[in-house]
């Protein structure tokens, strides 16, 4: 089968997800004809990633989060208001996805979580099966643990879940443990790349800590230089820093390395993090123990974080709280061996979710949730 790839482009876990499954369906006979990365101005695209496919990567604009002056908390209002904005620079993303997808005439359009990709399936007609994967399409099952909501950020993070998979025939829910498969969504283990599978684990004198918003920056600095003994190794993508940046002997912020990024997490004592999936993965996977830190704001890590603390491995907090961690890392249990045990379940899962179906012609005229709307953003 034929697939191309629509990827979100915040953060870099469903970067790697992508490159994860490129691998997997490669490996099994399908081909990768194209792939698409939603970006915004406020991050660059990883070196790793563009180095990790065979095919020509398409950028375009896509839907991101707005964030404080600081860089670390989530606006909703401001997201909402610029995104909608920025209404003719997606439609203009979408015309790009349009014609991507006409020229490859992929089997399958697969969505990595970006908001585009379910705009593209619910306003155009095109011939390819629509599939959905992600942490996210969990919330569509029963044990879903649902985080306290401050105003609209729960209702808000559904609707996006529910927009990125319009019309989706499969989507794939990227579970830390096994679960039953409902009839809405198929649980599957996470994605991996091969480099994390190889690694060896040590026990090094340091902490790692990755942080989707650079704001938090400031925050690690000070409590590093509160408490000197403790050794700290940072990953950030702030546009403007230097490769490698030690404000103290007692820590370094690192721009993400793909390389450099897992040799630390093999070697590191446990993991410092903000709450997205795939690097809490990583470190389960390694059996290290984690924090993870919600990005305020962003209700989607505040459930993730209630997730990692159901496996034992891990706790939540509100701050970078190196200390905390440090007096909590005895009595969490980093069980890698049953992690890897549902993780190589990929190897029999797929070829029973891969298999070829009659082509999904699509009417060419918009869903009818989409007509409530008056909208059809379609070329003719």
């Amino acid at each position: 089968m034929k697939f191309l790839f629509i990827v979100q482009g915040e953060g870099r876990g469903h970067m790697t997800q992508a490159i994860a499954f490129s691998n997997l369906i490669t490996s099994q006979g399908h081909e990768l004809k194209g792939l698409i990365l939603g970006k915004s101005k406020r991050r660059s695209v990883p070196e790793f990633f563009t180095k990790s496919f065979p095919i020509k990567i398409k950028l375009v604009d896509s839907p991101n989060f707005e964030t404080d002056k600081a860089e670390k908390k989530i606006l909703l209002g401001k997201t909402i208001l610029q995104n909608l904005r920025n209404f003719p620079v997606y439609k203009k993303s979408l015309n790009e996805i349009n014609r991507l997808v006409k020229e490859t005439e992929p089997d399958v359009i697969l969505n990595f979580y970006d908001l585009l990709g379910g705009l593209y399936n619910g306003f155009f007609s095109h011939k390819a099966e629509y599939w959905v994967i992600g942490h996210q399409y969990l919330i569509a099952h029963p044990s879903f643990s649902f985080a306290p909501s401050n105003g609209l950020n729960k209702f808000f993070f559904k609707l996006n879940t529910r927009l990125t998979a319009l019309g989706a025939s499969k989507k794939f829910a990227l579970s830390f443990y096994p679960l039953e498969s409902t009839s809405k969504i198929t649980v599957v283990p996470p994605l991996l790349r091969e480099e994390v599978k190889k690694l060896n684990p040590t026990q090094g004198d340091f902490f790692l800590t990755y942080m989707v918003n650079s704001g938090y920056g400031q925050e690690v600095l000070a409590y590093a230089k509160s408490n000197p003994t403790l050794q700290i190794r940072a990953y950030w993508d702030k546009k403007d820093a230097a490769e490698i940046e030690r404000p103290l002997t007692n820590l370094s912020f690192h721009q993400v390395h793909d390389t450099n990024f897992l040799r630390d997490m093999a070697a590191c004592k446990g993991l410092v993090s903000t709450a997205g999936f795939e690097s809490i993965c990583e470190a389960l996977y390694l059996g290290k123990p984690v924090m993870v830190i919600p990005v305020h704001g962003q209700y989607e890590q505040a459930c993730n974080a209630l997730d990692i603390e159901k496996t034992a491995a891990g706790l939540a907090s509100e701050r970078f709280d190196f200390g905390k961690f440090a007096n909590s890392i005895a009595f969490l249990n980093g069980n890698s061996e049953a992690f890897k045990d549902w993780e190589k379940n990929w190897s029999v899962i797929l070829p029973t979710i891969i298999q070829p179906s009659t082509p999904n012609l699509r009417n060419p005229q918009p869903q009818p949730l989409l007509l409530k709307f008056g909208l059809n953003i379609s070329q003719s």
